[in-house]
């Protein structure tokens, strides 16, 4: 896991801005950090050593900080500016990383959306549609911190510790060595931790996904559990869930809180060895109690931002791991990217499939197989055969929705025209415009969450209601009636059998006697499990309605 992942800046856009004021208020704190500890030691060496009027052993640092400021009054005033400029570049630089944060975390979802959306309804249905739920929402919210917590703390190391290890070093020489010599441990130390972090954090993306999985498909089923009175049934699991949700965060913060402590503890025994150093060096006096106080306020703010580096990067490792899932789905080629030509308008046009193959996702087999079959306006057309032949994945091809593995769909030539065809392997035309001449109903219609209340007999009417009122040439409906009780599978045949009278091309895939009887010709649709012959068996034999 990178802390600095090329592919998330790449994406930052319209942030940018936001991080370059992170940057620059971060010049500024730094500067406020190293005069306040200036004022500081001024102010308490002659509280210390009262009755003394020590001289000015600051060198060149001095001119930051007049000597004047020994005066409580003067003193004073400086601090409170001081305290007053913190605050305000502490309060710009939340607003400007929460700004920033919510900018980048809200590009990559519509990135991550979009690109699922493009992967085709068979991509989502094979499962990863959860993963993408998980991942857009709870996941990529995960980068909060990075921005509004890390990013501060990382440009802050690259600016107040190199200040501050300039400032030392020019105070007391020694004091410099033990902080050049210790300060590389945390890094050590957070590279050591960060693996381990790495590889829980991963553990705990993948676990919110599964457990995210299994709480939508137990959500999308309670209405039908409601309706056959089992909806309590499934409390139990609803418990172990939250039980496994609580104890993968449970562990993600014990890893936190345990890599906080150890580089808390790191930073102790570092500034501890400048103290120890400095206190025997005072009282053998071999260094003014001036320049010793002001070393040992400035030894912390060398070692602070590193080891807030690491504290936050850890905090926001979860981040970090959804938005490498993120950019992994993105680096998934599209099925077919569209070439840009116009689609033929489908209005009346004879619509064919002709060798028609299409891989299944493994790659071990066609289903459908070298299908091949016309369905000309005001006819029904049956799929049948059995689970798992392919006819849905047909209605899916002839829909745009999938590229075809083999062959080809398209329209039937026109006096004497060419073939228009939509999809080869290499893609023809734009899909999105073939599509939006499709009304397509899947067995499993997802209808929005205004629907989330229906039973899925409900959704699936509603479905085919708007497809049969949408007025598009085509109509694709898988197992329009396979939920559906007598009275609405007959209103549902009649109804496909009237808009394919008004005009309509009709394609159902069904196992349905009674769509079958409606029908003007019946394609059995097979499947072959060998992919890589030479010719595979014909998939499609017409028989009598």
């Amino acid at each position: 896991m990178k802390p600095v992942d090329p592919r998330l800046w790449s994406r930052i856009g319209s942030a940018r801005r936001y991080v370059l004021a992170i940057a620059g208020l971060a010049v500024v704190g730094a500067l406020t950090v190293l005069v306040q500890a200036l004022v500081l030691a001024r102010m308490l060496a002659p509280a210390l050593l009262p009755g003394t009027s020590p001289e000015d052993s600051f060198g060149w640092v001095g001119a930051l900080v007049p000597v004047g400021v020994r005066s409580p009054g003067v003193g004073l005033v400086w601090l409170a500016g001081i305290i007053g400029v913190r605050i305000a570049v502490t309060w710009l630089t939340e607003r400007a990383a929460h700004r920033a944060g919510s900018r980048v975390i809200s590009v990559l979802r519509e990135d991550v959306i979009d690109h699922a959306a493009a992967m085709g309804p068979r991509w989502v249905a094979s499962g990863r549609g959860v993963d993408v739920v998980a991942l857009a929402t709870t996941g990529l919210n995960g980068l909060m911190p990075y921005f509004v917590r890390y990013v501060p703390a990382l440009i802050s190391a690259a600016t107040i510790t190199p200040l501050a290890l300039v400032l030392v070093l020019d105070l007391d020489l020694t004091s410099a060595v033990i902080a050049l010599v210790t300060l590389p441990l945390i890094p050590l130390f957070m590279v050591l931790i960060g693996r381990m972090t790495a590889e829980r954090s991963q553990r705990s993306l993948v676990a919110m996904q599964r457990l995210r999985g299994r709480m939508l498909d137990l959500i999308s089923g309670l209405p039908t559990l409601r309706a056959l009175g089992r909806s309590q049934g499934p409390a139990e699991r609803v418990r172990e869930f939250g039980d496994a949700h609580r104890l993968a965060t449970m562990g993600a913060l014990r890893v936190a809180f345990l890599s906080g402590l150890v580089l808390e503890l790191l930073t102790t025994l570092s500034v501890a060895l400048i103290a120890v150093s400095m206190g025997f060096r005072l009282a053998a006096g071999n260094i003014g109690l001036e320049t010793a106080l002001a070393v040992l306020i400035l030894a912390p703010e060398v070692y602070l931002p590193l080891r807030n580096v690491g504290s936050h990067f850890h905090a926001a490792s979860d981040g970090l791991a959804a938005a490498a899932a993120a950019f992994a789905l993105l680096d998934e080629p599209l099925p077919h990217p569209s070439s840009g030509a116009a689609a033929p308008s489908l209005a009346g046009r004879t619509l064919l499939a002709s060798g028609l193959g299409i891989e299944t996702p493994d790659g071990s087999a066609l289903a459908p197989a070298s299908l091949t079959f016309v369905a000309s306006p005001g006819e029904v057309v049956a799929l049948v055969g059995a689970n798992g032949e392919g006819k849905s994945t047909a209605l899916m091809a002839m829909a745009g929705l999938l590229p075809p593995s083999r062959g080809a769909v398209g329209l039937a030539a026109a006096t004497g025209a060419p073939a228009s065809t939509l999809a080869t392997p290499d893609g023809s035309v734009d899909t999105a415009e073939w599509s939006a001449q499709v009304a397509w109903v899947p067995q499993r219609p997802d209808l929005g969450p205004s629907a989330r209340t229906l039973s899925l007999g409900q959704r699936q009417r509603l479905a085919l209601e708007r497809a049969f009122s949408s007025g598009r040439p085509v109509l694709l409906l898988d197992e329009p009636t396979a939920h559906l009780d007598p009275p609405a599978r007959a209103e549902v045949a009649s109804r496909a059998r009237a808009a394919a009278d008004a005009g309509a091309v009709v394609i159902i895939a069904t196992h349905d006697d009674a769509i079958r009887a409606i029908a003007n010709r019946v394609v059995a649709v097979s499947s072959n499990s060998t992919v890589s012959s030479g010719a595979p068996a014909d998939g499609a034999t017409e028989v009598a309605p």
